[in-house]
């Protein structure tokens, strides 16, 4: 890589953040594996070149860096942004990266930059998108902080995008699923009084990502090693279409004492896949 690009992600100092002391107990050449697999030369690179952008601007230039053909079924679904009210869009999560940009950049420019999502605080390191996010790390002592910052997403002004499985879409009986939905977008949108949008992205990873997702899960092994693939992933899925359906808004009165929230979740989840 040319030293005249500034390196935003660098794979030793993600390391040490995360291991601290532990991180000179990883081999040299897994962490030239990391760095292979995350693509950070050529993410780098584009980080670099679109250093300027930020936001819904900065999502619009990764769908056009990774040439997705986005087909919108149902923008019409979309509120009116001068309605005055607040929503929650929710996803079922396919791929893991480019669906979460490709619906950031759809949210982004009809609500004017308008929204917030909850990623892995692992994409606060992408300087375009740390003003759209609020970075979430369920593990250790910054995890305690997870229900606060929650909090502060649903009591802002700004409309809330989320993937409620938490996880992207694994291979289930041979379907590509996205595991069961938490509920925290059905409480949070009771309380608040926020409608509920949901959305479909059509796509899958490959082959490869959901055996080794498997794999991991028979093993019962909790670290998400297919974390780590996601953006060879998504470097896989360049020059793809994808069909994006986004249904009517759900009213938030709708979520009542018949179901749990946990119950409301799956019914939301089962509304998404049927659209």
């Amino acid at each position: 890589m040319s030293d005249n690009i500034e390196k935003t992600i660098d794979i030793d100092n993600i390391l040490k953040n995360k291991l601290g002391t532990k991180a000179k107990y990883v081999p040299r050449f897994v962490v030239s594996w990391l760095k292979r697999i995350v693509h950070e030369d050529e993410v780098n690179r584009y980080l670099w070149e679109s250093r300027h952008k930020t936001g819904t601007e900065w999502l619009t230039e990764c769908v056009r860096y990774l040439d997705m053909d986005l087909q919108i079924v149902g923008k019409e679904n979309l509120p009116d942004k001068n309605d005055g009210k607040l929503y929650t869009f929710v996803s079922n999560h396919p791929l893991g990266g480019a669906d979460g940009v490709a619906l950031g950049s759809i949210i982004g420019e009809h609500y004017e930059g308008k929204f917030r999502y909850l990623v892995n605080d692992l994409l606060l390191y992408l300087p375009g998108l740390k003003p759209v996010s609020i970075g979430i790390n369920k593990t250790g002592k910054k995890g305690r902080s997870f229900p606060a910052m929650v909090e502060a997403g649903f009591q802002s002004d700004n409309h809330m995008l989320m993937f409620p499985a938490g996880l992207c879409s694994r291979k289930i009986n041979g379907k590509v699923h996205d595991i069961p939905w938490k509920k925290t977008f059905i409480s949070k949108s009771i309380e608040y009084q926020r409608d509920i949008v949901p959305i479909h992205f059509g796509g899958q990873n490959s082959e490869f990502f959901y055996k080794l997702a498997n794999a991991c899960k028979a093993l019962h092994i909790k670290f998400n090693i297919a974390m780590l693939f996601l953006v060879d992933e998504m470097y896989k899925n360049v020059h793809k279409s994808f069909r994006v359906s986004i249904g009517k808004p759900i009213p938030w009165q709708t979520f009542d004492k018949s179901k749990t929230p946990a119950e409301w979740a799956q019914w939301v989840e089962d509304k998404v896949y049927e659209l």
